[in-house]
């Protein structure tokens, strides 16, 4: 015989799924934060931001919003992050 759901223990996988979907909700929110203030936020902080929301969106505009931030981000700092694919010779 099975104890009765009320009084039923939680179990841990469904404790952890919770707490992740409380932590990802938190994320998004603080995400959504920095991307409406853009202007006292460093790229690096918003790039932070638009992958947690082209990850985590919850809509498909929010996802898309934030995959053309990253776009116009990437626009504004051509170049960033192909430092090791440079020719040592162009350096000098």
């Amino acid at each position: 015989m099975s104890i009765p759901l009320p009084f039923r223990q939680r179990s841990r996988r469904a404790e952890r799924d919770e707490a992740r979907a409380d932590w990802i909700d938190e994320r998004r929110r603080e995400a959504r934060i920095v991307v409406a203030d853009v202007i006292h936020h460093s790229d690096h902080l918003l790039r932070i931001a638009c992958n947690v929301l082209v990850r985590h969106g919850e809509t498909p505009e929010e996802r898309e919003d934030a995959r053309i931030l990253l776009v116009v981000l990437e626009a504004k700092t051509p170049g960033r992050g192909n430092h090791r694919n440079q020719d040592p010779e162009v350096e000098r």
